[in-house]
């Protein structure tokens, strides 16, 4: 009878290895959205229009340093042109500081329908996957955010 224990333990290990390269090899991929509405925006904003809003999706992909952010925003009925956009760090019903630009006149003007695709850093990164995230859209009438959406997350 042959001793096959070497070959068992060959294959053990060559099956280990697999397994792990393939588990180094999965990034995490997750999907943030929202529906911007004038109610969830902090300050309230000033002469917002009735319908007034838009949408935000995402998907957020697990990278070397951090990851990537790719977007589309939409938007309608504001008090005018809008001026900026950003996503923010912040809870329900509390301004915070911009993690992500996604436009801002001139240098990128902000149309409804715009799309993006950024590098976003380990700290950005964590505070996206961490839940306490919105995004608004700016306008001159109202420099602090006239829309806004608090992002939902979930992992695909």
């Amino acid at each position: 009878m042959r001793n096959i224990a070497p070959l068992a333990a060959v294959a053990i290990g060559a099956l280990t290895l697999t397994a792990f390269a393939f588990g180094a090899a999965t990034k995490d991929v997750y999907r943030l959205n929202g529906t911007l509405t004038a109610a969830q925006e902090v300050p309230k904003p000033t002469g917002a229009r009735a319908g007034a809003g838009g949408t935000f999706t995402s998907t957020l992909t697990e990278g070397t340093n951090g990851g990537t952010l790719a977007w589309k925003l939409t938007f309608k009925s504001l008090t005018g042109k809008a001026v900026a956009a950003h996503v923010h760090v912040g809870a329900r019903g509390r301004a915070g500081n911009v993690l992500v630009a996604l436009c801002a006149a001139p240098a990128k003007p902000c149309r409804s329908g715009m799309t993006g695709r950024t590098h976003v850093n380990h700290a950005t990164f964590d505070a996206l996957e961490k839940r306490a995230t919105y995004v608004n859209v700016h306008t001159a009438k109202n420099p602090a955010g006239e829309i806004r959406a608090q992002l939902k997350i979930s992992q695909s």
